[in-house]
């Protein structure tokens, strides 16, 4: 028997290895690559995960989904109180969702009160990474707010210049700066260095790896990463590097970090 004639021997679990047509959950969903790559099309919007990489979605979010021939992708739901913070949040690799998934599937829980063990465990993982280490304000002028969201989801690396955010969003960076400066209390730079290093973190409570971690932050470097830490929070470089959250923890209680 082939392969192809294996996957949809146990039909509700097709999906994993097959796809699905466009749909919605009530819940919140997240969606891991095991192996193989996805092709998604949600809310409109085409969307290519690879091994190990998560999509987490808000209820009610309309997705369709095609996977490669050697591809299994595995979609759990989530507790209702676990809402991404956009509609559409990529979440690349995060190790502690990739061993999480790997339990589920070998172990196989099937009773309710298996199911939301696993449920809770992945609950954790996704709301420790959504925690913001750096406060910021979203500015609410709909340029600002479009040069926000792109300035740090719409590019990878996040090396867009301020002149090119300005003018996809169809103005001036010098209003665009003006706006920062009155909504959210920092300059642009500033802005993103800060949203930038919120993913850093939030990738590395996820398990990622310094340097994994700086890529998906959009630093070339984890000393670059690890500089602008410093910066941002006056500890020296040499403090963050040997576990940076433990640093920044430290950092926390110290009272410090009420900027």
């Amino acid at each position: 028997m082939l392969r192809t004639d294996l996957l949809s021997v146990v039909p509700e679990n097709a999906v994993r290895f097959l796809g699905h047509d466009t749909h919605v959950h009530e819940e919140p969903h997240l969606i891991h690559v095991v192996s193989g790559t996805a092709d998604l099309v949600v809310d409109g919007r085409a969307i290519r995960l690879g091994p190990r990489e998560n999509l987490w979605l808000a209820p009610r979010v309309p997705h369709s989904a095609r996977y490669s021939e050697e591809s299994v992708v595995f979609g759990p739901f989530l507790s209702p109180h676990t809402i991404p913070q956009t509609r559409i949040q990529l979440l690349g690799i995060v190790p502690d969702l990739s061993r999480i998934v790997a339990t589920i599937l070998g172990a196989g829980p099937r009773t309710s009160a298996e199911v939301h063990r696993f449920r809770v465990a992945l609950d954790e993982v996704l709301n420790a990474i959504q925690q913001e280490c750096f406060s910021l304000v979203v500015p609410q002028h709909p340029a600002a707010r479009f040069v926000a969201r792109a300035s740090v989801t719409g590019n990878p690396g996040g090396s867009a210049t301020l002149d090119a955010l300005a003018a996809s969003a169809g103005t001036s960076p010098r209003h665009i700066q003006r706006l920062f400066r009155e909504e959210t209390g920092l300059s642009f730079r500033s802005w993103r260095t800060r949203a930038r290093l919120n993913v850093a973190v939030s990738q590395l409570r996820g398990g990622a790896p310094l340097p994994v971690a700086a890529r998906a932050a959009g630093f070339t470097t984890r000393s670059g990463l690890l500089n602008a830490l410093s910066r941002e929070t006056g500890l020296a470089s040499d403090a963050l590097v040997p576990d940076p959250l433990v640093a920044l923890d430290r950092w926390f209680v110290s009272g410090v970090a009420s900027r």
